[in-house]
């Protein structure tokens, strides 16, 4: 199969050199892929996605009007990552996910980000996103994010940047898992050779760090899904059958004496740790959103009664805000005193006047996003888009400032894939590491690497058409 290789003038190139030489750690994969027949690499992938549509690996796409399901195409060349970089990303991601809980922590309760003049205030306390029902409160074992995914990504010069921390529900996960099961069988020869570190053991390191937040000996642990139509759906069953644990909606539970019961065929049985998978204010009606009929009334107030852990924290979601984003490494070096060892990517604050004034004058430059968005929407690529966009999102900017900011495109590095069976070529990648918080902050030796398809897109969400690899740790 012919391999096209990128400008790496412009991108990284995860597999190659400049030269077009193979990197030392994509060498044994490399030979592999060049003495096999393009009639194999095209049954492999064929293989793997009927293996996808077998496993029920499917989401659905809210705006999608047909409401199909869908596989994350899982393209079968892996991303490979040698053992010393991984090192760094591992502290780096231990480091600021310890000052992210400190945060959220003292915006909780003490504030002295606040007095100390590091954050401004009025960022956080108005944010919809910061939960006043929290003030005051300590989450079991003084853990607030327990559960993390954060989103990097390599620029041209070689060095990872974090996109984005996603601290509230961060999905994906089990497409790690399965995705490596389905690679595995492709190319079972080289994992032993590689020397590549397994992910399989997520499930139980999931439910020990579960089961750490009470202080039960045989606690009983659920996992909170707003049901069969959510584009998740899959994920919560599978992480609840893999950990042994229940797999509930609001409808399942009631709250009796401030504790949490799940109604069973022998009657209620109370749950002393829910990982929720359902937003903030939805978790109960009579503490937030009123209308909401995914919840359980009353849980907030067992919550506070300490009957009940919730993971992740309610109130999370405002650490994850684009905007508290920029402040990260200030947040870091205030509450450990270390240099940032990620980078962020530079961040332009529209609510700022000198920012905004630089966004608004170089938009065409830029990527503006909406501070509360996910999933790619409310974003404008400059580059790729046309006059009339940015004339609509300096529109946008000016009427709500707060709610916007911007970044330089980054280069984005290239995995070798397989397009249309026919060539193998770079497209696009980010990476999604997943970290545990529980009686140690452990991340996990594997990630969700997610690939823009589309020759050229640097959209990476699988709700744009977006696909996945397999993402290889070496010890």
């Amino acid at each position: 199969m012919k391999v096209i290789h990128n400008d790496q003038q412009a991108f990284y190139d995860e597999m190659y050199h400049e030269n077009h030489s193979l990197r030392a750690h994509y060498k044994s994969f490399g030979e592999l892929i060049k003495t096999s027949s393009a009639k194999k690499l095209s049954h492999l992938q064929y293989s793997a996605d009927k293996a996808q549509m077998a496993m029920g690996m499917t989401f659905n796409v809210y705006h999608d009007k047909a409401g199909q399901e869908k596989i994350l195409h899982l393209d079968i060349i892996p991303r490979i990552i040698p053992g010393n970089e991984w090192l760094v990303l591992e502290n780096g991601l231990k480091q600021r996910i310890e000052a992210l809980n400190l945060f959220l922590h003292d915006i909780y309760n003490d504030q002295k980000i606040f007095k100390d003049n590091i954050i401004p205030k009025e960022l956080i306390l108005g944010s919809k996103d910061f939960l006043e029902p929290c003030i005051g409160f300590t989450p079991p074992k003084g853990i607030w994010c327990h559960i993390t995914g954060t989103d990097l990504v390599r620029d041209k010069d070689g060095d990872f940047y974090v996109l984005e921390d996603n601290l509230r529900c961060p999905s994906g996960v089990s497409y790690m898992l399965e995705s490596r099961e389905i690679i595995k069988r492709a190319f079972p020869e080289l994992f032993n050779k590689l020397g590549v570190r397994p992910v399989s053991d997520y499930s139980t390191k999931l439910l020990d760090m579960l089961q750490f937040l009470s202080d039960k000996a045989k606690p009983v642990i659920g996992v909170l899904t707003p049901g069969v139509f959510n584009s998740a759906y899959f994920e919560h069953s599978y992480l609840a059958q893999q950990m042994g644990a229940e797999l509930v909606s609001g409808q399942d539970l009631l709250v009796v004496d401030k504790k949490v019961y799940m109604q069973t065929t022998k009657g209620l049985e109370q749950i002393d740790v829910l990982y929720r998978r359902i937003d903030d204010t939805f978790l109960d009606p009579l503490a937030f959103n009123p209308d909401s009929m995914l919840g359980v009334p009353g849980l907030f107030d067992a919550y506070k009664a300490g009957n009940i852990a919730l993971a992740n924290a309610p109130g999370t979601g405002v650490a994850d805000d684009k905007a508290v984003y920029a402040y990260v490494p200030r947040i870091i070096k205030y509450y450990l005193n270390q240099e940032p060892i990620l980078k962020n990517v530079p961040t332009y604050l529209c609510r700022e006047e000198k920012d905004r004034k630089y966004v608004l004058e170089n938009i065409a430059d830029l990527v503006v996003k909406e501070t509360n968005a996910a999933g790619g929407y409310g974003m404008l690529i400059g580059p790729k888009s046309d006059e009339t966009e940015h004339e609509k999102f300096r529109k946008l900017i000016k009427a709500n400032p707060t709610n916007y900011i911007a970044q330089p495109t980054l280069s984005l590095s290239t995995v070798p894939s397989i397009i249309d069976n026919k060539a193998i070529e770079g497209r696009h990648v980010d990476l999604r590491p997943y970290i545990l918080y529980g009686k140690d902050i452990e991340v996990i030796p594997g990630a969700l690497t997610r690939v823009a398809l589309k020759k050229g897109s640097l959209v990476v969400n699988s709700s744009q058409g977006g696909g996945s690899k397999d993402t290889w740790v070496l010890y």
